[in-house]
């Protein structure tokens, strides 16, 4: 007996055991999506800015597709698209904001969208930090490789086009509603775990006895002899 009740009373005083058994199993972490796709958006960038700097350093320009697309290697000390070109510094500190921000959050991360999101970010921001910690003229004043130039658009490389594509989908999960966390603002989530099975309706319930035979009438008994 005093089993049992230590096993109630630790039962009852437990509100995630509680919150589990009445919304079911907690959605899992999603913190290894986007670890893998910000490795991945992080290879890419740091990839093709080593081979567009020992191919296209100090040549010309490589047009493609009739002149859409051309590859162009240029020192951008500015933000994405060579915005705040001189800013370097404060660009600097603003990307290590970011990535203490994003992995600050991934601590409540259950949604796959928000962390392929994130990830994009991540990856970007990390990429274009790499440089402007490592590359000339200075620690924290380096200058980011852009490679990627299309007709009436500044130069850019994979990791702003990580950052722009988590930008416009953060925009996106927003506007529908989405948190990071999986649930939905003003309704149900669509990664939310289902709800207990509704019960089916029950048919009519069958009369008792008594019920039954209490509209049937009484035989009078017999009179005595």
């Amino acid at each position: 007996m005093q089993t049992t009740r230590g096993t109630s009373l630790s039962d009852s005083t437990n509100p995630e055991r509680e919150a589990g058994e009445s919304t079911g199993s907690p959605r899992p972490r999603r913190v290894g999506v986007l670890v893998a796709v910000a490795v991945a958006a992080l290879a890419a960038d740091i990839v093709s800015k080593i081979i567009v700097v020992a191919t296209l350093q100090d040549r010309e320009p490589v047009r493609l597709l009739g002149g859409l697309l051309t590859l162009r290697e240029t020192r951008n000390s500015g933000a994405a698209f060579s915005i705040g070109t001189g800013y370097t510094i404060v660009f600097t500190v603003i990307a290590c904001g970011v990535v203490v921000a994003i992995l600050r959050t991934a601590r409540n991360l259950r949604s796959v969208p928000w962390a392929v999101c994130l990830g994009l970010l991540l990856g970007g921001a990390i990429g274009n930090l790499i440089d402007r910690l490592l590359r000339e003229p200075a620690p924290l004043k380096g200058h980011v490789v852009d490679w990627i130039q299309l007709p009436h658009w500044p130069v850019f490389n994979l990791a702003d086009s990580a950052i722009v594509c988590g930008g416009v989908l953060a925009v996106l999960l927003a506007a529908r509603g989405l948190q990071v966390d999986g649930t939905r603002i003003g309704g149900d989530g669509g990664e939310d775990p289902p709800g207990p099975p509704r019960e089916a309706e029950a048919g009519p319930e069958p009369k008792d006895d008594s019920e039954a035979g209490a509209g049937e009438p009484e035989t009078a008994p017999e009179e005595r002899a």
